[in-house]
């Protein structure tokens, strides 16, 4: 029985690959991909609350004298 030759195996597996890639590439860039959005800026109206005008205290139960 004779013997397998293996020796052209790497470059037909690499040429595979390479047309592979290639023939992948030309697929996809006939795709057209939107650009990314652009950020909107929006004025967000500034609601004036009482308490942003006087400074307050948080007391805490535990903080509390005895």
């Amino acid at each position: 029985m004779p013997q397998l030759d293996t020796s052209t195996w790497s470059i037909t597996i690499l040429s595979m690959i390479i047309t592979l890639f290639l023939m992948f590439q030309l697929k996809v860039s006939k795709y057209y991909f939107p650009e990314d959005p652009k950020p909107m800026l929006v004025a967000t109206p500034k609601s004036i609350t009482p308490w942003e005008k006087k400074w307050t205290k948080i007391y805490f139960p535990l903080s509390l004298p005895l």
